[in-house]
């Protein structure tokens, strides 16, 4: 069912709200995170002293990070390397390539990475369809771009047949 590819493994506020503790647990070894709006806002160029605080917190549990966006390179780059932080850029999300290209430079499995995002049919979908854990956090900024804009109103939609069919635990927060 194409619901069931929309339906993250786990819907958080933030990326702040995600227990790296209980990553390690689950034998999670690297993080594949989307950018713009889960991260810092799409707008923001560089990274806020509290993601890069996160950031650290995960190299400390020795867990890799690699950032997938579908942004171009000027923008991926110049928010990834001043942190050291690989990255794929202009990544075509939800199709396979920049995922599976993303745990093979880290040299981890699918079991061992978890995606993270702020869209169900980009980063969802994308990370669900290869079978990785997904986590969905909520959009860091209220502004987007035109077609991020209408992926959103997509979400809602979505949203509200999984919370109207049982499927979903949390309450939608789009």
């Amino acid at each position: 069912m194409f619901l069931q590819k929309l339906m993250p493994n786990q819907y958080v506020d933030s990326i702040h709200h995600i227990d790296i503790e209980e990553l390690k647990q689950r034998k999670i070894r690297a993080v594949i995170t989307d950018l713009d709006n889960t991260l810092v806002e799409w707008d923001r160029p560089q990274a806020t002293p509290e993601v890069m605080e996160w950031l650290k917190r995960l190299r400390e549990a020795d867990i890799q990070v690699t950032v997938v966006s579908n942004n171009n390179e000027e923008r991926v780059g110049s928010f990834c390397s001043p942190l050291q932080i690989a990255f794929i850029s202009a990544a075509r999300k939800p199709t396979n390539k920049a995922f599976l290209q993303a745990v093979r430079q880290m040299n981890v499995t699918i079991e061992e990475t978890v995606v993270i995002g702020d869209q169900l049919f980009t980063d969802v979908l994308g990370g669900n369809r290869l079978g990785f854990y997904t986590i969905l956090v909520v959009p860091v900024a209220q502004t987007d771009g035109f077609w991020t804009r209408f992926n959103r109103q997509m979400e809602r939609v979505a949203l509200y047949w999984m919370e109207r069919k049982g499927l979903v635990s949390w309450k939608s927060k789009a």
